[in-house]
């Protein structure tokens, strides 16, 4: 099955912005390519459509930028970069305004309900946010252990399984069941490292 072009990074498209970051025909189609991406995540995180055209061109601008010295990495998620970038900028925006608020500058009747309510909006994104990255290292870690060595983790780390109960289950002894436990959270930790950097 053929891979969509919204799916597949597109070398030559990249090399081109390394190449001559003011390419216009170049950015057109990155935006026709990534600009949804973008949109996506920011409605994610609970964005108006006017803030999301603006981290957009936040994020467009910071790209411009970043493409002078710009090396892609094809073992290397572009994707994942790509939205590392723009929730840096989503998380500036939310920044900015929950220090207007605590600055007073907000028109509101209550000021500390409004810091309040922007704390929890704050804490809520972040969680989806920290949830969704970890998602995606369990499914990029998941092929790379043995599906016994996955068991024993999931079991006690994910289920809360005490490691004796799962040593009788997974016929493992129980030093090993701690042993593969150890091993996939320490695959995880170096995943969400990776996928919070991006590429290089």
């Amino acid at each position: 099955m053929k891979a969509s072009t919204d799916s597949v990074t597109s070398v030559n498209l990249l090399d081109r912005l390394q190449q001559a970051p003011a390419d216009d025909v170049a950015w057109a189609e990155f935006i026709a390519r990534y600009g949804s991406r973008i949109k996506g995540w920011c409605r994610v995180w609970g964005l108006q459509e006017a803030d999301i055209e603006d981290i957009t061109q936040t994020v467009l601008m910071k790209l411009v930028k970043a493409m002078q010295t710009f090396r892609y990495n094809p073992s290397q998620s572009f994707r994942a970069w790509l939205k590392t970038i723009t929730h840096h900028a989503w998380q500036d925006l939310m920044r900015n305004r929950r220090e207007t608020v605590e600055a007073g500058y907000a028109a509101n009747d209550d000021p500390l309900q409004a810091v309040a309510a922007r704390d929890r909006l704050w804490e809520q994104m972040e969680a989806a946010y920290e949830q969704e990255l970890m998602e995606c290292a369990l499914a990029r870690v998941r092929p790379r252990v043995l599906p016994l060595t996955w068991e024993a983790f999931r079991l006690t780390a994910l289920e809360g399984m005490a490691g004796a109960k799962a040593s009788d289950q997974l016929g493992m002894a129980v030093t090993s069941v701690y042993k593969a436990k150890s091993n996939v959270l320490k695959l995880l930790g170096a995943e969400v490292q990776y996928l919070e950097s991006g590429v290089t």
